[in-house]
């Protein structure tokens, strides 16, 4: 059997080249030190993932934007 092709790859963090295997415990990162540094980013909200706005949004919706103001006005009698 062939063994796995090991990658290279940039650190998220500092952009130096490290192996992405099993054996690097850090992985993607290169080292504990930029995984910290990562892990503190999201943390202290450094980074965001956007949200954009969906007609499936649970806290607005259609219901949201009804105007019963004229609701009963029509009635015949």
């Amino acid at each position: 059997m062939t063994e796995p092709k090991v990658r290279q790859v940039k650190c998220p963090q500092c952009g130096r080249l490290t192996l992405y295997s099993p054996e690097n415990a850090f992985r993607p990162f290169c080292s504990e030190r930029c995984r910290l540094i990562d892990l503190g980013e999201w943390a202290s909200e450094g980074y965001r993932i956007p949200v954009g706005h969906s007609s499936s949004d649970p806290l607005t919706s259609d219901e949201d934007n009804y105007d019963d103001s004229d609701e009963g006005n029509n009635h015949q009698h």
